[in-house]
């Protein structure tokens, strides 16, 4: 019997290629190291619609898009008050109506206008109103703290947003694919695939990463502390991956450019890093333990001056790119999206 869908092919798509045996990672026919080292956020974008919507003077239209997305936070941001980041984003998103605003690169723009505006609000501070000629990542930043990023943090957010733009049919793009097929609409759409990324086994892991590090303490501790982790059978935040069956591509994408920044986190996290692969492989040899996205993603945006409450709405600025781009390829096939399943209740054996 097959559970979580597992194996089950779902949907075509000319998106991205996860091989998990292999830890590789192509998005639309580049590899994920590649697309890293060689666009930013708007160009990611771009290869991601390629084929399915405009993408012509993206960085400008993406641009614009912001300023027209922050002309809804009057209206939108009193309702979110007192709600944690990510389900004000969620309300935010959804109170855009289906029209220019509601359009995939009205979505886009509208994310780091939006988390920005909760972040200040909760401040008690007043939201900052996007700069149309900055880039997505440097506009984010500078939305935030209402002073320009150094350029380091711009290119590592940048290449955050570009790592995890897409990755095949996860919980949330399956959520937005899902809802696309009935075609209620990309606002719809896009705020399921919100609904989905709020849950702890698929958005929520970076934090903890953190809260792991911080238990730690110092490098000389790493070790005892795993070993007392993996004895009393606790997961050790960070490492393994549902799909990758070794070191997942994305984490050393990101390892790399952490290495760029000013972090004093970064010397624990290598030894943490080294201790819990010791020990994993120690105490479940039969089963491939590596690290994930998640442990590097945890210091880059920590780095790069996001508290630790906002990672999940931050890699909702990232994944979106993902989201639209496979709801317009969704929205092509029309076909509704319709999976049998298996009745195992009582009076199971009258079908047989």
């Amino acid at each position: 019997m097959t559970t979580g869908l597992d194996g089950i092919v779902a949907a075509e798509t000319v998106m991205s290629l996860v091989d998990g045996q292999r830890g590789v990672l192509v998005i639309r026919g580049m590899a994920v190291e590649e697309a890293a080292r060689r666009l930013d956020f708007e160009g990611l974008l771009a290869l991601l619609w390629d084929g399915f919507a405009d993408t012509a003077d993206l960085k400008p239209r993406l641009g614009a898009a912001r300023a027209a997305a922050f002309r809804h936070t009057p209206r939108l941001l009193p309702a979110a008050a007192g709600l944690p980041p990510v389900d004000g984003l969620r309300a935010m998103i959804a109170g855009l109506a289906d029209d220019a605003d509601g359009s995939p690169i009205g979505l886009v723009a509208a994310m780091p206008v939006f988390l920005a505006a909760l972040v200040r609000q909760a401040k008690g501070k007043h939201p900052v109103a996007p700069d149309p000629r900055a880039g997505h990542a440097a506009d984010l930043l500078r939305m935030l703290a209402d002073k320009p990023a150094d350029p380091a943090s711009v290119r590592a957010l940048d290449a955050y947003l570009v790592t995890v733009a897409d990755h095949g049919l996860n919980a949330s793009t399956f959520a937005a694919r899902v809802v696309a097929s009935t075609l209620a609409g990309t606002v719809a759409s896009v705020t399921a695939a919100l609904c989905a990324l709020k849950g702890p086994l698929h958005g929520g892991a970076p934090g903890p990463v953190l809260d792991m590090l911080d238990a730690i303490g110092t490098a000389q501790a790493a070790p005892g502390w795993i070993e007392a982790e993996l004895a009393a059978g606790r997961r050790l935040m960070g490492f393994g991956h549902r799909i990758y069956r070794t070191r997942d591509p994305r984490a050393d994408v990101l390892k790399a450019v952490v290495a760029g920044l000013s972090s004093p986190r970064i010397a624990l996290a290598e030894a943490v890093e080294k201790a819990a692969l010791a020990a994993l492989h120690q105490h479940k040899p039969d089963r491939p333990l590596d690290i994930n996205v998640e442990f590097y993603t945890a210091l880059l945006l920590d780095a790069v001056g996001l508290d630790r409450s906002l990672f999940t709405p931050a890699f909702a600025v990232g994944r979106v790119a993902g989201w639209t781009a496979h709801i317009l390829e969704q929205e092509q096939t029309g076909r509704l999206l319709r999976p049998d399943s298996r009745y195992v209740g009582p009076g199971a054996s009258l079908a047989a």
